[in-house]
């Protein structure tokens, strides 16, 4: 049903645009989290706020793990069919991770999608040992690609962007990195647009909101730390022209995709003009990067204050130019109809309408490719050729344990016949030092077993010999040397090597911290 009142008709259009606005506190920038959008063409800087500023990646650190594993096989140092082993530190790693056992087989072409959609920890791990041999070795070779690229505020030291004070990046680092993957590998951009993935029974879904939901919307990478906060980067297409934008700091993920969409809405509506090459903003050269823990895992309420007016300040120049557009032409107000509401607000107001997609999964699947013949790439020695066989202390991230005596006998140790239970009053016994008297009868036991030796050599001699021997053993059987030797065996356990092995057998256990 149209309106037939003009002036409802302008009410109307006023409360379409209210449903999709925000209410800011108006409070001052000085907290503004980064923000930058960039056109992937001209490398030209659409927007920027913070972009220079430090701050922790989080799992926007993939990006460059994608970037070198892209280069290596650029390289001929493996290909996407190259089995990769997955490692024991490898599984050690927190979620968001795929879980698999040590020793699972996954191809590089796999375990990129699985680290670009699922965002798994424990597979960058695997694509860093796979390619440079270990996660140190990978590490050297994203600060290398970081120099090359000229990401002049970026510290990579693992693959995958868990929380150290030494990995931090910023927008304009990310950018930058972002743009290069669709310049120098234009051919792996569906990468990014992959909504979800088929293992088995399982569907995988991406963590980006924006996919099926911006038009236009080509996917990147999100990620999230308590101290880095929700973070995003994402590309989007519309009438031939690709934009970059990365939101770094959200207090969530709403917030995150809302402010996205509207710089994207602004880039493409002509609103922010370009400026000076994204290589060309000044980087800050004091300061770390912030922990925000308090703010994206504490009490949000300030953040999202501040949030809410950063977003109503970038959205208000697209509302008011909505408003006198839709206002303007209130024929095209009608009730209830969907594209009039479509061209009557911008996307950034109404992207929570738009429905969860539904993707069609992209299969995936655990082990060799059928029949690859080729080397399978593993944790070894850093940098070293992919293939090489590597011993299995430096496949794991820990130290490999002792060989134990009787390896292949099934069992680890050799029982002691002698050993006593420590328990109890029996074990107070055996842990009380030794008393004088014993020690005497420890000495004279040896003395004994000593002339009983010379008494043998003796006898061999001649019959002298012999009997000076019988008198030696009379002189042994007086001292009673067996009584001596039977207390001293008691004393004896807590040295056997049964009760070393239990000692050496404790283990400690370790914690860790996950990321988007």
């Amino acid at each position: 049903m149209a309106l037939s009142n003009p002036d409802l008709r302008r009410r109307f259009a006023s409360f379409v645009l209210a449903a999709g606005f925000f209410c800011g506190s108006g409070l001052s920038n000085a907290m503004a989290s980064p923000a930058l959008a960039v056109d992937v063409g001209s490398g030209a800087v659409l927007y920027q706020q913070e972009a220079a500023r430090p701050w922790y990646p989080a799992s926007l650190t993939k990006l460059m793990t994608l970037y070198v594993a892209l280069k290596a096989v650029s390289e001929h140092r493996l290909s996407f069919d190259t089995p990769l082993v997955v490692s024991v530190r490898a599984t050690a790693m927190p979620p968001s991770k795929m879980g698999f056992r040590p020793g699972t087989q996954v191809t590089l072409g796999n375990a990129l999608k699985m680290m670009i959609v699922k965002s798994a920890n424990d597979i960058a791990i695997t694509v860093a040992e796979g390619v440079s041999g270990s996660v140190e070795a990978f590490a050297d070779e994203m600060n290398d690609a970081a120099g090359e690229l000229g990401l002049t505020q970026s510290h990579f030291v693992n693959p995958n962007g868990l929380p150290d004070d030494r990995h931090f990046s910023s927008a304009r680092d990310m950018a930058i990195l972002a743009r290069a993957l669709y310049l120098r590998f234009p051919d792996q951009g569906g990468l990014f647009g992959i909504g979800a993935l088929r293992l088995g029974d399982a569907i995988i879904t991406n963590h980006n909101n924006l996919l099926g939901r911006y038009p236009g919307a080509e996917g990147m990478k999100t990620g999230f730390t308590c101290a880095a906060g929700f973070n995003i980067v994402a590309s989007a297409e519309q009438g031939g022209r690709k934009l970059i934008v990365v939101i770094l700091g959200s207090p969530n993920v709403e917030q995150r995709t809302l402010k996205a969409a509207a710089l994207f809405d602004r880039g493409f509506a002509g609103i922010d003009r370009p400026s000076v090459p994204v290589t060309g903003l000044a980087a800050e050269t004091t300061g770390a990067a912030p922990d925000i823990r308090k703010q994206a895992c504490g009490n949000r309420s300030k953040a999202l204050a501040q949030s809410n007016a950063e977003i109503e300040q970038l959205m208000a120049p697209l509302m008011a130019a909505t408003n006198t557009g839709f206002a303007s032409q209130p024929e095209h107000a009608v009730l209830f109809d969907g594209q009039a509401l479509a061209r009557a607000v911008p996307m950034a107001a109404r992207i929570k309408l738009v429905p969860r997609p539904v993707f069609d999964p992209v299969p995936i699947f655990v082990g060799a490719a059928e029949g690859y013949a080729g080397p399978v790439a593993q944790a070894r020695l850093p940098h070293s050729p992919i293939g090489t066989e590597t011993a299995p202390v430096t496949a794991s991230a820990y130290a490999a344990a002792a060989k134990l005596p009787f390896e292949g006998s099934g069992t680890p140790l050799a029982p002691d016949v002698g050993a006593l239970p420590l328990k109890g009053h029996a074990a107070r016994a055996l842990l009380k030092p030794a008393a004088p008297h014993e020690a005497v009868a420890q000495t004279k036991s040896h003395k004994v077993a000593a002339i009983s030796e010379h008494a043998k050599v003796a006898e061999s001699k001649g019959k002298a010999a012999a009997k000076k021997a019988v008198a030696a053993k009379a002189v042994a059987a007086k001292h009673s040397p067996e009584k001596a030797k039977t207390k001293l065996a008691a004393k004896t356990p807590v040295h056997s090597k049964n009760g070393t092995h239990a000692s050496k057998a404790k283990s400690g256990k370790a914690g860790g911290q996950g990321a988007e």
